[in-house]
């Protein structure tokens, strides 16, 4: 006898389905994909099977057939909030953030009180920078549920906009909730420490590591609090623990700065043999300071030669005569609530705090969008340069940070390094005129700073004399500084980061 074709609307029988379920249920994510694989073939109309396959791909970091079997529960049942919730998640983790942001928006639709959605959508559009429209989202979901971790969010995105005032209460209120919040007390002693308030800044990062010993962050923070006060020793066995972003830089810097060379050789020489890219800016400036002070080769080939990749121009909305858009962003300085940040080396003058090119003025990210295409010119001006500098130039053009800085008569910035950048620069929107000395307000760029400690004096440097409307870009390498002023003048520029490829975004998830 013939078998009869199973129905396209057949469900399979309780039987069947326990397995799945219990291997679902117990956790045991890999058998019961494999399990729920061979019903969904014979019963392709059964919504649970999806569901559990989306749900097991996802803990078992499948997210591409995560998306794939989510997408295939909506169709039987598109009315699912949770699957398009978790949908969203899964798009995010395939770098698929327009879908993700409209699968958030459907799961709100189906359910206005979901706060887990509305709070998830606040990290993706922070993650893009869209920190107003981030920041409605987190304010949506503590209206609904308050809780530490939408707290602490909306203290990140804070902290972005340059609102330390604002950032500090959600971090004190997440705190508040929840006592035991190591990252928001990390995150707190971070914004204490933008405004100059190194005493409770060292007291929250001391909770943290009473909290956690071991605390990435915290460790890091300790680390360069612990270098600034010179205690270079202390710092490193700060740094080793944290093994964070640019840890084995900042611990090899202290060696240097402790006159330890033997060690500092030995270690840089194993970075050199062991590390497949030379792509670390600030070991590129520790090496190359090493070599110029003991007359030894550079061996660490991220930009050797980094005054050859000193790059200026003009950008032309600024230069041209009576620049609408340079008043719109001087009268946006002028008139935006935005903190100013602590900052030890700016003399006679002030610094913003938070990202500038993420905050809503049209102006500040116009100016954004040009500094990119000015990155695009810079990469095609020296493409084909036989260093990481070139070789390994990020594809994704983002700001790891950008400020403004503010100088007035006798100001300047003093010489240093932009530790986390690749390419960093400046956009220039005035500029002293009456000047005793040409130089005056000058940026001048070179191989020594920071008080390194030096065998001689032959370090040399490099001059570069900007207009109004100019930007100069260059290798975060390179050490750097503003030549102090003596008119009764303003000196006002934007200055910025480019992000190396992998920095970390730092939020909670729901």
């Amino acid at each position: 006898m013939a078998k009869q074709p199973q129905s396209f609307d057949q469900q399979p029988s309780q039987l069947e389905m326990q397995p799945v379920l219990q291997w679902f249920n117990s956790g045991k994510l890999a058998e019961a994909e494999h399990a729920a694989q061979k019903l969904v073939s014979r019963y392709p109309n059964t919504f649970i099977l999806y569901q559990i396959l989306g749900i097991a791909q996802d803990g078992l970091s499948k997210f591409d057939a995560a998306v794939a079997s989510y997408t295939k529960a909506l169709a039987l049942q598109p009315n699912t909030p949770d699957l398009h919730f978790n949908l969203g998640i899964a798009l995010t983790n395939i770098g698929q953030l327009e879908q993700a942001a409209n699968s958030y928006h459907k799961a709100i639709a189906l359910n206005p009180k979901f706060f887990e959605a509305y709070a998830n959508l606040g990290t993706l559009l922070q993650k893009q920078g869209m920190l107003e429209e981030a920041i409605k989202n987190y304010r949506a979901a503590l209206s609904i549920h308050a809780d530490p971790r939408g707290h602490f969010n909306l203290g990140t995105a804070l902290r972005d906009e340059g609102k330390l005032d604002a950032a500090i209460t959600h971090f004190k209120s997440a705190i508040a909730m929840f006592p035991n919040y190591a990252d928001a007390h990390n995150y707190l002693g971070e914004c204490l420490r933008d405004q100059g308030n190194m005493e409770d800044a060292i007291k929250s990062y001391l909770d943290t590591l009473k909290l956690n010993p071991n605390h990435a962050g915290a460790n890091y923070n300790m680390g360069e609090f612990l270098y600034l006060a010179g205690r270079f020793d202390e710092a490193v066995t700060h740094f080793e623990r944290s093994k964070l972003d640019d840890w084995e830089e900042r611990a090899l810097y202290c060696t240097y700065k402790a006159e330890h060379f033997d060690t500092f050789k030995t270690k840089l020489d194993e970075i050199v043999r062991t590390h497949k890219k030379h792509d670390a800016p600030f070991l590129a400036t520790l090496s190359t300071h090493y070599a110029t002070n003991f007359g030894v080769e550079d061996t660490y080939n991220f930009c050797k030669n980094g005054f050859d990749f000193v790059y200026q121009h003009s950008i032309r909305e600024l230069a041209e005569p009576n620049s609408q858009f340079l008043q719109d962003l001087l009268n946006d300085i002028d008139n935006t609530a935005i903190e100013v940040r602590a900052q030890g080396m700016i003399i006679n003058g002030k610094q913003s705090a938070g990202n500038l090119f993420k905050r809503p003025e049209a102006s500040f990210r116009k100016l954004g969008e040009l500094v990119k295409q000015e990155f695009i010119n810079y990469k095609n001006r020296f493409a084909g340069a036989d260093c990481e500098l070139m070789k390994s130039f990020p594809q994704e053009l983002e700001f790891t940070s950008s400020w403004y800085v503010r100088l007035r008569r006798g100001g300047f910035v003093d010489r240093h390094i932009h530790e986390v950048g690749w390419i960093s620069g400046a956009v220039y929107l005035v500029l002293p005129k009456d000047k005793q000395d040409p130089l005056e307000g000058c940026f001048e760029y070179g191989l020594h700073g920071d008080n390194y400690p030096q065998k001689h004096n032959n370090f040399p440097v490099g001059i570069a004399t900007p207009s109004v409307g100019d930007i100069v870009l260059f290798p975060s390498s390179l050490f750097h500084r503003t030549i102090p002023f003596n008119s009764n003048e303003e000196r006002i520029c934007i200055a910025f980061d480019l992000k190396p490829e992998g920095d970390i975004f730092r939020h909670s998830n729901y």
